[in-house]
C-alpha cells in the first residue's frame, strides 16, 4: 500500500461524505454549463443572422459544451470543476492519487453523461462500492476525494 502525504491511499477519510457533495457540485456545474450554453447560443444566433445563415455550422458545437467544460477542468491543475471546488472535492487518479490526464477527463465526463442517459439510478452504485466510486469513476480510473483530506496535517 502506497501513501500520499503520509496518509494511506485506502484511507476511508478521503471519500467520507463525497456522494452528497457530488450532488451539490453537479447542480452548481449544471447551472454554470447552462449559462455558458445560453451565452454561446445567443452568440451563434447573432452570427447566424449576420451571415445570412452561412455560418450556421459552428452552432452544433453547443452540444459538446458540457463535455469540454468538465474534461478541461478535471485535467487542469485544480483537478476539479468550479462546482467541485466550491464543495471541497477533487478528482484524482485511482492508483496513485495523481493528476488526471485529459483522456481520463474526457472518458470520465462522457461516461457520466452515458450513465445519466441510462438512468440516474446507476449513480447509486457509489453507496455500495469501496471508496464510494460510481461506474464511470471505475471505468475511467479516477476517484473523487475530499480536497481537505489531502492537505498536509499540521500538529
Amino acid at each position: 500500500m502506497t501513501t500520499f502525504n503520509a496518509m494511506p491511499i485506502d484511507d476511508d477519510s478521503l471519500t467520507w461524505g463525497v456522494p452528497s457533495r457530488r450532488v451539490g457540485a453537479f447542480l452548481i456545474d449544471g447551472f454554470l454549463i447552462g449559462l455558458l450554453t445560453l451565452s454561446l447560443s445567443v452568440s451563434f444566433a447573432i452570427l447566424h443572422v449576420m451571415s445570412l445563415g452561412l455560418l450556421h455550422g459552428p452552432a452544433h458545437l453547443i452540444l459538446i459544451v458540457g463535455l469540454i467544460y468538465e474534461s478541461c477542468f478535471i485535467a487542469s491543475p485544480a483537478m476539479a470543476t468550479p462546482g467541485e471546488m466550491l464543495v471541497g472535492l477533487q478528482i484524482r487518479r485511482s492508483d496513485d492519487l495523481g493528476r488526471p490526464t485529459l483522456l481520463q477527463g474526457i472518458a470520465f465526463t462522457a461516461l457520466l453523461y452515458l450513465t445519466l442517459a441510462a438512468g440516474v439510478i446507476w449513480l447509486g452504485v457509489a453507496f455500495f462500492t469501496h471508496r464510494r466510486r460510481t461506474i464511470h469513476d471505475m471505468i475511467s480510473g479516477l476517484v473523487v476525494v475530499r480536497a481537505g483530506a489531502l492537505a498536509p496535517r499540521r500538529w
